[in-house]
């Protein structure tokens, strides 16, 4: 029997050629490896779509680098559901469930968690760009799936480009939810700060700055990780966050960004698959791991 089955991606599973995106990946598996095997447990690693995979001979799953699900989550969401009631989930499937859908970051707002302006439109629900941005007072915005990672089909929309985006929102709102935010300039000069925070409490962060030119924090775009030394308020505001949800996650990372005044607003809260940085600060590995332990 196996206590832990580490979840990956195939393409991260046994790659052939490890590039150096790919050796941080393991790096993370090994530094969650050693912390879980110091306390004794049987620790194992696979791709969650594995077709010969035994779940039921697992105790518990954490999700880790499974970075291909929202873009076949047809595929994903029926596998999940299927293995839920076979094995613990690590974060649990409440929170999985609640979390891979940003309208989240409403449920959040409503629990006193100040988060980047928000309009919702639901699949099948348009409205104009011009209709939202004059319902809310905005003039710059960004727009991006209710369920999606890594900056897919999040577009950066000025004022005067808002009519030749209009075709591209409407065709995206009649394939799923979308949200549109208010641009905050600060992500240009400041960049993101990522929290993160294992069993309630902060241990490291990062911040995440785009490259010239660009809005987009993601690597894979260009941005680019820098050292961050937060401060107690962003602390204790990534804490809150994670006290807003039901239970605690054993995991988990906050985004946050600043307006022009430095007021922090939760860009993101990622308790699915999100990229922790252990590698950065190796001692976390040791809270990660108690985390894990709580749920099992």
């Amino acid at each position: 029997m196996i206590d832990i089955t580490i979840l990956t991606c195939k393409p991260y599973h046994q790659p052939v050629e490890v590039t150096p995106y790919i050796q941080n990946i393991l790096d993370e598996y090994a530094y969650l490896k050693v912390a879980l095997e110091a306390h004794g447990l049987v620790v194992q690693r696979t791709y969650w779509d594995d077709p010969d995979y035994d779940w039921t001979q697992t105790k518990a799953v954490v999700f880790r680098t499974i970075w291909d699900y929202f873009e076949r989550f047809d595929e994903f969401w029926p596998w999940l559901e299927s293995i839920k009631d076979k094995t613990i989930l690590i974060n649990p499937f409440s929170l999985i469930e609640w979390n891979i859908d940003k309208h989240y970051l409403r449920d959040l707002e409503q629990r006193d968690i100040q988060i980047v302006p928000t309009y919702f439109v639901d699949k099948g629900k348009w409205q104009s760009l011009d209709e939202c941005c004059d319902r809310m007072g905005w003039e710059d915005i960004v727009i991006k799936p209710a369920v999606s990672g890594a900056a897919f089909h999040t577009h950066k929309i000025l004022r005067p480009d808002r009519e030749e985006k209009e075709s591209l929102f409407k065709q995206l709102v009649t394939e799923r939810d979308m949200l549109v935010q208010e641009y905050q300039k600060t992500i240009t000069t400041r960049g993101e700060a990522s929290l993160m925070v294992f069993n309630g409490k902060f241990t490291h962060a990062i911040l995440k700055k785009a490259k010239q030119g660009d809005f987009r924090v993601q690597d894979d775009f260009g941005g680019t990780v820098h050292p961050y030394r937060a401060t107690k308020a962003e602390i204790d505001f990534a804490e809150k966050v994670f006290a807003a949800c039901s239970p605690v996650p054993a995991y988990g990372r906050a985004d946050i960004i600043w307006d022009e005044s430095g007021k922090i607003y939760l860009s993101e809260l990622e308790i699915v698959e999100p990229e922790l940085w252990v590698r950065n600060h190796p001692a976390a590995a040791k809270a990660f791991a108690a985390g894990i332990l709580r749920f099992l």
